[in-house]
């Protein structure tokens, strides 16, 4: 038996979960991050208004897509162990409206989720760090390798890397960068999982952050921060990997190979002659 076709939902950072014999319709989404940008004791800054915002988008998006539920795919929060009294009532108060219009909230932990369990209401579903496997389809944040039973899914979802693309330089960091999924193709992911037969999975979907203020890894233009590398050079790196848009819009293939400082797009060749080859000090030539 077969599932209906993922489905990113067109200019929104969640994916559509179809109906069907492994579960009602749902929206998996990652990295909220709620908390960040949060200021003092009192919680004041971008905190409470970005979580409404987050809030209202999943809403509308839930109800145009006629979705049941919500799979939040690992980095609930921001702070990466527990959570200051501010930053708590922020996530109940979060979950609490997603219960309130009736849909049912499932989470996979991610690694900023330490102490998340206290912060929910009783109604959300905290599943395993491992993930959850959804018919052929495996869910898991992607700091980590998922459980053993996500060896038999077909697909792998995950958060984690925040990916991005840089359109355009800038003068700053931040600038000309979008969010924007991957999707990987062909081999990846180790031989054998905890003692367990090995990834089977021929497709990645990279989730973008769904937090607009969190941070953006732009892959055509450098290597991620190497507490996101993990999920590249083992999941992605192996297979052959596309950058989407949240419009849709088809960036190419990111070459994401192993090793190096840079992935994404070849470094422009250089015109003039070639410099004087270096030798490493010790090389069998110098003996």
């Amino acid at each position: 038996m077969t599932a209906p076709a993922l489905r990113p939902v067109a200019r929104h950072p969640a994916l559509l979960l179809p109906g069907g014999p492994f579960g009602p319709t749902e929206l998996a989404v990652a990295d909220l991050h709620l908390g960040l940008g949060a200021v003092g004791v009192h919680g004041g800054g971008l905190a409470g208004p970005i979580a409404e915002a987050m809030v209202d988008e999943l809403l509308g998006i839930a109800a145009g897509e006629r979705a049941r539920g919500v799979v939040v795919v690992g980095d609930v929060k921001h702070p990466i162990v527990g959570a200051p009294p501010p930053v708590g009532r922020l996530l109940f108060g979060f979950f609490s409206r997603l219960l309130d219009d009736g849909l049912e909230v499932r989470v996979i932990p991610g690694n900023h989720d330490a102490g998340l369990a206290r912060h929910l209401p009783r109604e959300v579903e905290l599943l395993p760090v491992g993930g959850l496997l959804r018919g052929p389809v495996g869910l898991f944040h992607g700091h980590a390798h998922p459980a053993p039973a996500l060896s038999a899914a077909r697909t792998l979802v995950v958060g984690h890397l925040h990916p991005g693309y840089r359109l355009a330089p800038g003068r700053f960091p931040g600038d000309g960068k979008q969010r924007c999924w991957i999707r990987s193709t062909g081999p990846r992911g180790p031989d054998r999982l905890n003692g367990g037969p090995g990834i089977k999975a021929r497709e990645v979907i990279v989730l973008p952050a769904f937090n607009p203020i969190s941070g953006i890894e732009p892959l055509n233009d450098r290597r991620p921060a190497a507490g996101r590398a993990f999920l590249l050079d083992r999941y992605l790196a192996p297979g052959r990997s596309r950058a989407y848009l949240l419009d849709g819009a088809d960036l190419g293939e990111l070459s994401l190979a192993r090793g190096g400082d840079r992935v994404g797009a070849p470094r422009p060749v250089a015109t003039g002659p070639a410099p004087e080859p270096r030798r490493r000090r010790g090389s069998p030539r110098d003996r």
